[in-house]
């Protein structure tokens, strides 16, 4: 996690609109940074106990008197928007930063509903263990300092790279977003195969979770692209190449992906607003 730092320069305070899973999880890691609580305004109508519990803290929940914050986070379920985004407004300045992690929701609609200068990003649920990674695009009127502490409120959870085409935001959401989903799929269907194999089901499981999990600390820690690590793995005429030659035929992988990342990049566009 990163120093919050960048984030003890600021005035006003930091006004965190949803405090779910992915919304906690930022929260956690400001917080665990070194963030005083006393800076953070939460609101969440349903808030959680560990949410309740920091109120204990000195953060405050649902305050009922809102005024114009330094940064307000947007990260309300994106079906909820319409109805939340307005009650946003009174927390909002012209100069306020208006961080949004909700999915398919564009910078225009949030300007046009809350107003401030938007910065647009998708985290990961990784973040919650400090280890997501996120992409981030502003629009065109936030200014070095707003980008820089926008950049400070995500290392919190994890990396995060900047783009300057917002249209490239639906396909990021179909990778990094939902693709956390995807490899907790192969964790789920790589045990039960191991089942169909003959394993049984509690070693199935154990296998198939801690080899997911190993090959993928294996791959962040190392320099070698994924290529070349599957490449140091498989033997010529090994077990590994043969059933590589499956995940890897015409109705492997590689077709499969492109299919799933096409309709979740279809569907971010479908709820653009």
């Amino acid at each position: 996690m990163t120093s919050v730092s960048e984030l003890q320069h600021t005035t006003g305070p930091i006004v965190l609109a949803g405090a779910g899973k992915m919304g906690g999880a930022m929260l956690t890691g400001w917080l665990a940074g070194g963030l005083d609580p006393a800076r953070v305004v939460v609101i969440e109508p349903m808030p959680s106990a560990e949410i309740t519990a920091l109120a204990a803290r000195g953060i405050r929940l649902n305050p009922a008197a809102p005024s114009p914050a330094e940064v307000v986070i947007v990260a309300v379920k994106p079906q909820m928007f319409r109805e939340a985004g307005p009650a946003l407004k009174p927390w909002v300045a012209d100069t306020t930063l208006v961080l949004s992690i909700m999915a398919g929701t564009t910078i225009a609609s949030l300007q046009n509903v809350v107003g401030g200068a938007v910065v647009r990003a998708m985290p990961n649920t990784p973040a919650a263990i400090g280890r997501g990674i996120t992409v981030a695009v502003p629009a065109s009127d936030v200014s070095a300092a707003q980008r820089a502490l926008t950049d400070a409120l995500l290392r919190a959870t994890g990396a995060v790279e900047w783009v300057d085409d917002e249209a490239l935001m639906d396909a990021v959401t179909a990778v990094s977003g939902s693709g956390p989903a995807y490899v907790f799929l192969l964790a789920e269907e790589l045990a039960r195969a191991g089942i169909a194999a003959g394993l049984p089901e509690a070693l199935a499981t154990r296998l198939a979770r801690d080899t997911v999990s190993g090959a993928g600390e294996l791959l962040h820690r190392s320099e070698l692209s994924s290529a070349t690590l599957r490449q140091n793995v498989t033997s010529p005429g090994g077990t590994t190449a043969a059933a590589l030659s499956v995940l890897m035929g015409p109705d492997g992988f590689q077709p499969l992906l492109e299919r799933a990342v096409a309709a979740a990049t279809a569907r971010s566009k479908e709820l653009a607003t």
